[in-house]
């Protein structure tokens, strides 16, 4: 695997290396070993899969905040979509700092992101599947949200938002 930086710090971008030959190929998308020599102990405990039928639907931006802080290494296994992370962190150098990426099933690409950001992403194309591997349980009580179309970071989805949950469209607005 291939550890490339972002603008936000902490997050990267993972390219498989694949090994190819007349049956197709084969890539290592997670190995723990790999991620603890660049930096990134992460201990997986939750896998989740979110189907969309539909291109253009959003889902995030979300993050959970201590005592439940959780990373995610998340990869577009079917269809594509556009990817967003925001840096949330008070203290952190990047923070605010925004970060959009095309996620596809065909590159095999993955995005592995620091506690305190918010993730989010627009699918697309119809059919989209998006796995995210955590390193926390999910907890409501500390989630937070940054609203999809917050005017502070003007985020440029790729398609007219759609199918967005009241929840993700009423999340509170930054104030810079």
């Amino acid at each position: 695997m291939k550890f490339l930086p972002t603008p936000v710090d902490g997050a990267w971008l993972i390219e498989p290396e694949p090994y190819e030959d007349v049956r197709g190929s084969f890539a290592r998308i997670f190995c723990r070993r790999e991620f603890q020599a660049a930096g990134l102990p992460f201990e997986v405990v939750q896998s989740n899969l979110a189907r969309n039928r539909f291109a253009g639907i959003v889902r995030g931006l979300h993050y959970q905040e201590p005592p439940a802080e959780e990373r995610k290494l998340v990869r577009c296994v079917a269809g594509a979509v556009f990817d967003v992370i925001i840096d949330m962190r008070p203290a952190s150098p990047t923070r605010h700092k925004t970060f959009g990426v095309r996620l596809d099933a065909a590159r095999a690409h993955s995005l592995f992101i620091p506690a305190g950001v918010a993730h989010g992403y627009q699918t697309l194309e119809d059919g989209t599947d998006f796995m995210y591997l955590t390193d926390q349980f999910y907890a409501p009580g500390v989630e937070k949200g940054v609203r999809y179309n917050d005017p502070y970071f003007s985020i440029p989805w790729p398609l007219e938002p759609k199918e967005v949950t009241p929840r993700d469209s009423s999340w509170p607005l930054v104030q810079g």
